[in-house]
């Protein structure tokens, strides 16, 4: 006997003395096969075990109902809980979900996009990875029209539609939080400025201090690939200075958390002499010591409000176009920003 997996519509149609026709109409619950009959198929179907080729009937309609998912490092909870929010509504939608993670390099990127080229995806979700600076390759799907939605990380080159947060509202609210606090020299470790969420972070961050004649000192912006290793060597940089900062801005809550680890190494006392703000609200800054004062921003509604243009896009067949969705994000107060 066959293994299940290897059972064809024509082995059904053998056990029930039919044609092979009758078993496929009958599985599409075609109205042309009584319901006995139908009843008879899905039961021998059940029997010998027999799956469906699902690729194979979705190629014949050019639909996989699939889609594709690239992101920079699914370690990152923002990240994460993006997937989480595509998965859900995807599925209740009835599309499966391919991830692939760049792991924030440009060639792994392009990688991805051929692997999900490959695999006849119905469209894309993705967030530029932090090294990327060419983009041909997502040219990949534009010129096939197949439909792209970035989030977080976006594309400008592109004639695409992107999901993002209030970035610059951010870098504002962060920038004036700490200036509420009575800090003068206030830092920004930045994130590479070829992408336009850290972009928004820093002009959001120069608007607060404009507003509230803060002398801005270029040696105080620092910008950096946002890792943990090198938000140590910013932190060093900044408060072994001739002139520390007595506030930090980082651009993600992982060089924040460097910055604090550095700071209790070295007798430096947060909030006291250094208060610190990060962003993105990661689990891990509520129970550090001091807790992470951050901007939280929502992964899961960023990957839920993608997934929903995306499918948009395919039901409606509209094409690949221009629009641009922003979510709001909120300051999360807590003691390392917290002076009396």
């Amino acid at each position: 006997m066959k293994k299940e997996s290897n059972i064809t519509i024509h082995d059904i149609a053998k056990a029930l003395n039919v044609s092979g026709s009758t078993v496929s109409r009958a599985l599409n619950d075609n109205s042309r096969i009584s319901d006995r009959t139908k009843k008879a198929v899905r039961n021998m179907a059940k029997k010998l075990g027999y799956q469906p080729n699902a690729l194979a009937s979705n190629l014949r309609t050019s639909c996989t109902n699939t889609i594709g998912v690239i992101i920079p490092r699914i370690s990152r909870y923002f990240f994460s809980s993006a997937i989480t929010g595509i998965e859900e509504l995807a599925r209740k939608k009835g599309y499966n979900v391919i991830i692939c993670q760049s792991n924030d390099q440009e060639a792994r990127e392009a990688d991805c996009v051929q692997t999900l080229f490959a695999s006849r995806v119905d469209g894309v979700i993705s967030s530029i990875a932090i090294n990327t600076k060419n983009y041909d390759h997502y040219k990949t799907f534009t010129n096939r029209n197949i439909p792209l939605v970035f989030f977080d990380r976006v594309c400008e080159e592109l004639e695409t539609s992107q999901v993002v947060v209030d970035d610059f509202k951010g870098g504002f609210l962060a920038a004036e939080h700490l200036i509420s606090k009575g800090c003068k020299r206030i830092a920004h470790i930045s994130g590479p400025q070829h992408l336009n969420i850290y972009i928004n972070r820093l002009q959001g961050y120069l608007k607060a201090l404009r507003k509230h004649d803060i002398n801005i000192e270029e040696d105080l912006i620092i910008e950096s690939p946002l890792t943990r290793e090198d938000g140590m060597a910013c932190a060093k940089k900044l408060l072994e200075s001739a002139n520390p900062p007595d506030a930090i801005f980082a651009a993600n809550d992982t060089s924040a958390l460097s910055i604090i680890i550095y700071a209790k190494e070295n007798g430096i006392r947060i909030p006291e002499d250094l208060a610190i703000v990060g962003f993105s609200n990661e689990p891990f800054s509520e129970y550090l010591n001091p807790s992470l004062t951050t901007i939280e921003q929502s992964g899961f509604d960023v990957g839920t409000k993608a997934t929903e243009l995306l499918l948009d896009i395919i039901t409606n067949k509209t094409g690949n176009h221009q629009e641009t969705i922003v979510l709001p994000v909120k300051l999360i107060e807590r003691e390392s920003s917290n002076k009396k």
